[in-house]
């Protein structure tokens, strides 16, 4: 029996790993789009710095409660494809696409006017009015980026995930060549800066869902599904599903990026040096997370096709082959984050320049701090995918608050402030709140998935 077992999971392994390697490829490719510009606009100084790490955070966290809903897109499409139901596949994906649009209409509006609400957060003026052109410029992606996601979703769910892959790669070459025209003004463009970094995001977020969406028509292996055929005729019952399933997961990654949100906001309180040294580190935490948020996409999407099948015991073979190759991965990064500290930093600041030190010095404290959360952040984030599979959203998003406003915020609020640990305080509790995700969110799926049926969670 245990010789069986461990079949079933080196058989798991291999098709957990053949599925996520080019989602994973495709989240670097992602976070290659922020990381490139962090390291391009740190050569303009650390208030830009600063800057592009207040608009991000703007936009990125109005962008996730959107995504949040449009993943839902994922175990709609998984299951039915599970289950061989053409149908519900293409009923799926058209009311993704009329959320898309929906949803961006109020995205927008928020993130052009992301400057208003970071000066009611206290941020200063100076830092206000340089995020302040970014936002505006990269508020016109919001919809080409909304778009990707939706079909993104379908295409991972029925097991064809290389063309994204292809995508978000040219993607990333795009919005170097971008970002250099329009920053430094080159061939006769003006010298933009800052602001040119957010035109060049909303072009490249343009690029690849026009790419996506012509490969999507284009493909006869997609014509059952009828997606563009009846895309004029909007579906009330699947449109409600989507948003059923979809606000939960939504509201919980809102819910785990207002942490860090906030975690932001609490930096630009303290100083610009902390606040540059942050985003140094966060964005290296951003860049690894992507792995085995890749391995956890991948997870939901096998364990709702085992779902699909009715097979509770493969979905929980799924469901925890992610946890583990989440966990080995997120290990390696820990020791890299450990023992090579300055030669990260160096990507983004140059270590010979004076003005640079403080700031230098502060990045690679977090860094060692930032190691210790890499194993528990990669646990959680696949337990969740694993619920996700199941269509079992709610109590997890009861859950994420629990452990990042409960537990990680109050956390680092109480450790910075009142006790004066400063970045180091507001970075435990960040580690706090993962750790506790991590445990909560395991522990709710085993249950559902050896006490559970699969018909208790459709």
């Amino acid at each position: 029996m245990m010789r069986n077992l461990t079949n079933t999971y080196r058989s798991e392994v291999g098709l957990t790993l053949t599925l996520a390697a080019p989602i994973v490829v495709t989240q670097l490719a992602h976070i290659s789009l922020s990381f490139v510009d962090t390291v391009m606009v740190g050569r303009l100084g650390p208030e830009a710095l600063a800057g592009v790490a207040l608009g991000n955070t703007v936009f990125f966290n109005t962008q996730i409660f959107c995504m949040g809903i449009l993943m839902a897109v994922g175990p709609m499409v998984s299951q039915a494809f599970g289950a061989k139901d053409d149908d519900a596949i293409g009923r799926s994906v058209r009311q993704g696409l009329w959320m898309t649009l929906t949803l961006s209409i109020f995205a927008f509006a928020i993130v052009f006017n992301g400057d208003k609400i970071l000066a009611l957060l206290g941020q200063t003026d100076k830092n206000v009015a340089t995020a302040k052109g970014y936002l505006r410029a990269i508020s016109w992606g919001v919809l080409p980026f909304l778009g990707f996601i939706s079909l993104r979703s379908f295409l991972e769910a029925v097991s064809r995930p290389r063309i994204v892959t292809v995508i978000a790669l040219t993607g990333v070459v795009v919005n170097i060549f971008m970002n250099y025209v329009l920053m430094f003004g080159k061939w006769g463009f003006p010298e933009m800066g800052l602001i040119g970094t957010g035109w060049a995001s909303s072009a490249v977020f343009t690029f690849n869902f026009l790419v996506l969406l012509g490969y999507v028509a284009w493909q006869r292996d997609f014509r059952p599904y009828r997606i563009f055929s009846r895309l004029g005729k909007p579906d009330s019952h699947y449109f409600k599903e989507l948003f059923r399933i979809g606000w939960p997961i939504g509201a919980s990654l809102g819910v785990e990026m207002s942490l860090f949100m906030l975690t932001i906001i609490m930096m630009g309180w303290l100083g610009t040096t902390q606040l540059a040294a942050h985003q140094i580190a966060v964005q290296c935490a951003a860049f690894t997370f992507m792995v085995p948020l890749g391995i956890g996409m991948a997870s939901s999407v096998r364990v709702g096709q085992e779902v699909g099948k009715k097979d509770l015991h493969g979905a929980s073979v799924a469901g925890f082959t992610g946890m583990g190759l989440s966990s080995v991965f997120m290990s390696g990064t820990a020791l890299l984050f450990w023992l090579t500290p300055l030669a990260i930093v160096s990507l983004y600041l140059a270590l010979d320049e004076p003005q640079n030190l403080p700031v230098i010095k502060m990045a690679v404290e977090l860094l060692a701090i930032a190691a210790i959360f890499q194993i528990v952040d990669g646990v959680q984030v696949a337990a969740m995918g694993a619920l996700r599979g199941m269509k079992d959203t709610r109590i997890p998003m009861l859950l994420s608050v629990i452990s990042y406003w409960g537990v990680g915020l109050v956390t680092g609020y109480v450790l910075a402030f009142p006790l004066n640990m400063e970045e180091k305080g507001l970075w435990i509790g960040l580690v706090a709140g993962l750790a506790t995700a991590a445990v909560l969110l395991t522990r709710r799926f085993y249950r559902l998935s050896h006490f559970g049926t699969p018909g208790d969670l459709d």
